[in-house]
């Protein structure tokens, strides 16, 4: 059978207290309603359909790159009714239920649901909670079987002692919800039309409700406030870590990691506290990576040793590089094997050759270092003329003098030396010494000012 998903993202969110549709707000990096459809996608699913409301343009713009349909839900009247704004898109085969703000739904446990849905049964995943309060409950008749749901508001006092749930996650033949879904009715406590009706018009119609569970209830737990959102993302976290260190990275402290997006390590990394990763990050073989590192969309290579406070964001170490404390590589930094940034120094759109090291407290900006440069502190390329941007090429062996500002476009050429404290504008060739100082006077007898009483 052929497989549509339905994902319901109309909701406004109000307890989230933001302007921001709530299935866009970030976990782990990703709007939430991504996550879902990431999961789905691995279903192989031939149709995905968002069913957007709130926020509906601001959906759409955030999933423009999602292979997706979007239906849509001017008012908010339930479950049944968002399924409902589908209808018309759905193929002939199964169809899967699933919820934007429930992002942590493994996509095992749906494929599980999925496989107990034929024309005679209908898949309803279930989960047993502690407390059940708000929840609508799994009524079973004498035999054990599956007939209805009732919603927590209009449950008797014995059926909220029930606590087995209804996690709104569901599956069944496109042929049956398009019987059912018609019939539904407002007649509620909250005048809304609820999917999970559905559950009853199956069991009169003598389809059984093949239940399933998830491997654990934080899989189906949705995101409803700040708290929710906050719990989630440190439980997604956990599991980043869990599934780090079994493919044994080191992590100084697994509840002080954040990756928000894809990280892949070989093998004896080891990660200190507080370090965040986002975008798509690698991690080479023996790469040490100190507290408080921010590394986005990089790659660094094996036997790398990242200090404290790096932020590292769109470059590439290739091997044996110490970068940091306090460092900052921008985009289009590329350090070769050996190459150092030392403390406080930022590089942008830089190619820092093999063995190079700019040691403290410089810029180095549209670049390209050869091999074995020596970077004195306070050095700057002056790279930007107020409209538009201007390269420095340094040769190999080149010794450039702390304090000393290149301003660019200039070549300094191999194995020159550039004197303390210059401001270079012309080329330098190559094993020359170029110096460029204001002249020193000197002042006998002078008398600094001194400070004038008040009068």
């Amino acid at each position: 059978m052929s497989l549509d998903v339905v994902i319901l993202a109309a909701g406004q969110g109000t307890r989230m207290r933001s302007t921001l549709p709530k299935v866009l707000h970030r976990l782990a990096g990703k709007p939430l309603v991504r996550h879902v459809i990431d999961t789905a996608a691995g279903l192989e699913a031939e149709r995905t359909h968002v069913v957007v409301g709130h926020g509906a343009e601001h959906v759409r713009e955030a999933l423009a790159d999602c292979r997706v349909r979007f239906a849509r839900q001017t008012e908010q009247k339930g479950t049944g009714h968002a399924v409902a704004q589908a209808l018309e898109g759905l193929g002939e085969g199964k169809v899967l239920v699933l919820y934007g703000d429930v992002p942590l739904i493994r996509r095992e446990t749906l494929r599980d649901l999925l496989a107990r849905v034929d024309e005679q049964h209908l898949g309803l995943l279930t989960v047993t909670l502690e407390d059940p309060n708000g929840y609508g409950r799994i009524l079973r008749d004498e035999a054990g079987e599956a007939v209805a749901i009732v919603e927590h508001k209009d449950a008797s006092e014995a059926e909220r002692a029930v606590r087995e749930c209804n996690t709104g996650i569901m599956a069944m033949t496109a042929a049956q919800l398009r019987r059912w879904l018609p019939r539904l009715s407002a007649d509620n406590a909250q005048g809304e039309y609820y999917l999970t009706d559905v559950i009853a018009m199956a069991a009169a119609e003598g389809v059984k409700i093949a239940t399933a569970q998830p491997a654990r209830a934080l899989e189906v737990e949705g995101v409803n406030d700040r708290a929710q959102m906050a719990r989630l993302e440190r439980a997604c976290q956990r599991d980043s870590a869990e599934a780090l260190m079994a493919a044994g990275v080191a992590l100084a402290d697994p509840e002080r990691l954040d990756v928000r997006g894809t990280l892949r390590c070989g093998h004896d990394v080891e990660i200190d506290v507080g370090c965040v990763f986002e975008g798509d990050v690698e991690l080479g073989e023996g790469v040490r990576v100190g507290p408080y590192c921010v590394i986005r969309d990089s790659h660094v290579g094996a036997e790398t040793v990242i200090e404290a406070h790096s932020v590292i964001e769109g470059a590439v170490a290739a091997g044996r590089n110490r970068i940091g404390p306090f460092a900052r590589l921008r985009p289009g930094s590329r350090l070769a094997v050996g190459a150092k940034v030392g403390n406080f120094v930022e590089t942008k759109n830089a190619e820092v050759g093999e063995g190079s090291k700019i040691n403290h407290l410089s810029y180095v900006g549209d670049a390209r270092l050869g091999r074995d440069v020596n970077v004195g502190a306070g050095t700057i390329t002056c790279n930007y003329d107020g409209a538009n941007k201007h390269r420095t090429e340094i040769g190999d062996g080149a010794f450039i003098g702390s304090n000393t500002a290149l301003v660019a476009p200039i070549s300094v050429g191999k194995g020159a030396t550039v004197g303390a404290g210059s401001t270079l504008s012309r080329d330098v060739a190559d094993n020359t010494l170029a110096v460029s100082r204001g002249r020193l006077i000197n002042k006998e007898d002078w008398q600094r000012p001194v400070k004038k009483d008040d009068l």
